[in-house]
């Protein structure tokens, strides 16, 4: 991208924007010119580092007396994104397209490093601050300078308040992903005029459940791909792979050590710090907030998306640290039936095969989101807002919770694992942890788990994750598990048909109890809904297996997440950890299922299944089939907690 002269832009934005001239009007293809004042500035930070801005000041609405240039005072709105500004105005397609009808000054800014915007690019730059005394995180200084992302916020809302004509002293942020994540940072220290934030499928911790690794199992593609896009360059930049199916692309670049010895060579610092930092050491505790959320300073909606195939760990995590603090009630929570950022564009009346029988995406957009910001920064409304609103599938309803999860109005049971593929809802007979009868047949089920062969974690032929020729990265969260459900390295157990509804809502808990015979392994747990086989109004659906809840747990972070040790070979150990919340209803008909596998690949890498220091530096003569077992008796009753809501 050509970058603009400073000087001149920034003398010429100063001029319209104070005197009230209007700029010369570039038309574009989309193009909002007929309806905003659009200029480019460079806004100067505290440092000296100027950020390229993209400033929309919406023009007199004939007639109608609304806001508009000389008219009434409006707020504003603030996103800051890495992925540039460019192409700002389609955010007034959809995404903002409510926002304008209720009438704000928007503006876009590429953050540091990226674009048009001086300085240093750094991924996920650390707040520059200590957390609080006795909130965790490092200690010591977390930054080596005096800026971070919230500084540049501070620093940009501070300049646009005095430069930009007809704002009414009121700000409010909001953004998807990356640019949720700068919309949190920027409200760690906020500026006074910051009145009202909406950080949206922001990542929280990219060791702990985002982007890069969950439960310490690294996000093979997504990691690799996405490090190169963001790092080989000011602008985005796609890896180009030389196959189609990247499932044999990363079976064969082998030991992820091959990975700068082939292709990256060291160049992108991402991928370098996954090889020196593979553990939860003190250089990913820096780069979360989390330990930094110790009150609600502004009001704050929390979106995410039940299928967020990148960051659904994050906006939930963020939500649960502020409610701790939340004596004001400004924390709130919106959860939809929505991909990663899917309620920014389009009607959301369906992901993939599944219908949500209303327009999902569309509802949140103007009746949540534009109402959110109103309130906070016009005074206009009532301010009624759900503590939690969440997207209840299987029924197809909003549902409005004074607290989430809804621990008052659920009851925790068991779907225990059984012999014969069978899923016990509660303990069968026989099963508690007192001892008792031991269910017939085995007390385990075993499969034979080979790096050689892995289990795809979607249908193949697997495309490059922004492949742009149109990948399924987006849905495959909601594909059919039937691709995987007779493999001998997948095992399976379904209730029988249910006699009537069963609604969770809350979080589900896996408790495995699980042997193997190698020194490190993957579980990787599964809930699932079964639709029956006759579904006559949709055939596509008859039969369907559809992912509820799922999560993987690295095996050498069983006691430590700082200090992974090797697995005792053929001990039974308990594995326990979040498959997160959920709120959706296994309808009267359909199965539930619960899947076990120990390998997802390539999104997660794949276990050596021999003990190494470091995965990342494996050799190949470390990938060794493993036998693994899964116990399911009295004395080891593996199960998945689900949250029951009482009868309404």
């Amino acid at each position: 991208m050509k970058r603009v002269g400073a000087f001149t832009v920034l003398s010429f934005a100063i001029s319209f924007l104070v005197l009230g001239v209007a700029p010369a009007q570039v038309q574009q293809p989309g193009s909002a010119a007929d309806r905003f004042e659009v200029s480019d500035v460079m806004i100067p930070t505290r440092d000296g580092t100027r950020l390229h801005t993209k400033v929309f000041v919406p023009r007199l609405r004939q007639g109608s007396g609304a806001a508009g240039s000389g008219s009434e005072l409006l707020p504003i709105i603030f996103k800051r994104t890495p992925y540039g500004i460019e192409g700002s105005a389609g955010n007034f397609n959809a995404y903002f397209k409510a926002l304008e009808a209720d009438g704000y000054i928007f503006v876009f800014q590429d953050i540091r490093g990226k674009f048009g915007s001086e300085g240093q690019f750094m991924m996920q730059r650390p707040a520059r601050t200590p957390p609080p005394k006795g909130f965790g995180g490092p200690s010591g200084a977390v930054n080596t300078g005096a800026i971070d992302e919230g500084t540049d916020t501070y620093d940009s809302i501070d300049w646009l308040l005095k430069n930009i004509r007809n704002n009414n002293g009121r700000v409010g942020m909001l953004g998807v992903s990356y640019d949720g994540w700068t919309t949190i940072m920027g409200a760690i220290e906020p500026h006074p005029a910051l009145k009202a934030i909406s950080p949206q499928a922001s990542p929280a911790d990219m060791w702990m459940g985002d982007d890069f690794h969950h439960n310490g199992a690294f996000r093979l593609s997504y990691g690799f791909e996405y490090a190169a896009m963001m790092e080989s360059g000011k602008d985005v930049q796609q890896f180009k792979f030389d196959r189609y199916d990247t499932f044999d692309w990363y079976l064969n670049l082998g030991s992820l050590a091959n990975v700068n010895s082939k292709y990256l060579h060291g160049k992108i610092p991402t991928w370098n710090d996954y090889v020196a930092h593979p553990d939860y050491d003190e250089f990913w505790k820096r780069q979360t907030m989390i330990p930094h959320l110790t009150s609600v300073k502004v009001p704050t909606l929390n979106v995410a998306g039940w299928w967020d195939q990148e960051d659904f760990y994050g906006p939930v995590r963020i939500y649960d640290a502020l409610e701790r603090f939340d004596t004001k009630g400004m924390n709130y929570l919106v959860v939809g039936p929505w991909r990663h950022g899917g309620w920014s564009g389009g009607a959301g009346n369906a992901l993939g095969a599944i219908p949500f029988g209303s327009n999902t995406a569309e509802y949140f957009r103007e009746q949540v989101q534009a109402p959110f910001f109103a309130y906070f920064l016009k005074d206009k409304g009532t301010g009624n807002f759900a503590q939690a609103l969440t997207f209840e599938a299987g029924t197809n309803e909003w549902r409005r919770w004074n607290q989430w999860p809804p621990t008052a109005r659920t009851e925790t049971r068991g779907l225990y694992l059984g012999p014969g593929e069978t899923l016990v809802i509660d303990k069968p007979k026989g099963l508690s942890p007192q001892g008792g009868a031991e269910p017939s047949g085995s007390a385990f089920d075993e499969f034979v788990s080979d790096p050689a062969h892995p289990v795809p974690y979607r249908h193949r032929p697997i495309q490059p994750t922004y492949f742009p020729g149109g990948s399924k990265w987006s849905t495959w969260l909601v594909e059919d598990q039937r691709f995987v459900d007779d493999r001998a390295d997948v095992l399976s157990w379904e209730t029988p048909p249910l006699d009537a509804d069963v609604t969770i809502a809350g979080e589900v808990m896996a408790h495995l109890f699980a042997s193997t015979t190698g020194s490190d392994a993957d579980w990787i747990v599964k809930l699932i809904d079964v639709y029956p086989e006759d579904h006559p109004s949709n055939w596509e659906l008859a039969g369907f297996q559809l992912m509820v809840s799922n999560e993987v747990f690295r095996g050498r972070y069983r006691t430590s997440f700082e200090k992974p040790a090797a697995i005792e070979p053929n001990a039974v150990l308990e594995y326990t950890w979040s498959l997160h919340t959920q709120n959706y209803t296994f309808k009267k008909g359909h199965r539930i299922m619960v899947q076990v596998q120990s390998t997802w690949f390539p999104i997660i890498d794949r276990n050596p299944q021999t003990f190494v220091p470091n995965i990342f530096q494996a050799k190949e003569s470390d990938f060794k089939a493993a036998t693994h077992r899964i116990y399911r008796t009295p004395q080891y009753p593996s199960r998945v907690d689900v949250p029951v809501v009482r009868a309404r």
